[in-house]
């Protein structure tokens, strides 16, 4: 239990620096792609940026690997961590460590408590519109029958391909491009259905809140029901039964009966 505490210490404490870290990979993958024509000194600061946000992720997976009670589970259960940090050493692609980043930072958000799940679709979608238009433009923008040569171009295709309308006024002509169309639209469906799931969840918990509702009113009208008629049967019992007489006036005697008729007569 207490290298647990460590580990989840370390991951409350990591989370914030790591997800500015992932910001600053953003507007280093974006600067070379959005202003080709940088210096040359801009777009090696960019890569070293790259580079330097991969190592961090690196850095913190080791770090909580060997933190675990368990490193067999730890691996087992976080394999996506483990992928995403080794995928950039396979082929060190610029595209790969952005899917990498992406990745970490998505598992990390998950992680997190206090993110609640629109605002995880709401960042999911705008960050795959975002990088997604990117990536498609560094990989279109030289192709020779690419249709998409700017960041309009490439944003319009990301709106189009996510939400599966797909005009075809602009499509990727390159295998990279087409794999990564594959990538948005499926990313695209699986948003769209956790959105439509969550709203329909929260019209069939409010449906079964005011449902409890009225189980409870119907429920307190019956009691209130059954009181009355418990104290109609009370009141009929008590009615029914012999009552209280009043006590009646003692009638007179004889002599009295007498007495009360007049003066006795005088005695001779």
């Amino acid at each position: 239990m207490k290298e647990t505490s460590r580990q989840a210490r370390w991951e409350r404490r990591t989370q914030v620096p790591l997800l500015v870290l992932a910001v600053a990979f953003a507007v280093a993958y974006a600067v070379p792609i959005v202003a080709p024509d940088a210096g040359e000194g801009v777009h090696r600061a960019c890569t070293h940026a790259e580079w330097g946000v991969w190592a961090a992720f690196a850095v913190d997976y080791v770090v909580r690997l060997g933190l675990s009670r368990d490193r067999k589970v730890f691996v087992r259960t976080h394999w996506l961590d483990l992928a995403a940090v080794v995928l950039p050493l396979v082929q060190p692609l610029r595209l790969l460590r952005l899917v990498a980043t992406l990745m970490l930072v998505g598992r990390r958000a998950r992680m997190a408590p206090q993110i609640r799940l629109t605002t995880y679709v709401a960042g999911a979608v705008v960050g795959l519109l975002m990088f997604g238009s990117l990536a498609v433009l560094s990989v279109e923008r030289d192709a020779p029958n690419g249709n998409i040569k700017n960041l309009g171009d490439a944003v319009w295709w990301s709106f189009t391909t996510m939400t599966t309308v797909g005009y075809g006024d602009h499509s990727p002509t390159t295998g990279l491009g087409r794999v990564l169309a594959v990538g948005l639209m499926l990313s695209g469906i699986a948003l769209l259905g956790v959105v439509t799931a969550n709203i329909a969840a929260w019209f069939i918990a409010r449906f079964e809140r005011d449902d409890q509702v009225e189980r409870l009113q119907l429920a307190a009208v019956r009691e209130l029901q059954e009181e009355v008629r418990a104290l109609r049967a009370e009141v009929a019992r008590l009615g029914g039964g012999p009552r209280c007489a009043m006590p009646a006036q003692a009638s007179p005697g004889p002599g009295e009966a007498a007495g009360q008729a007049g003066p006795s007569a005088p005695t001779p």
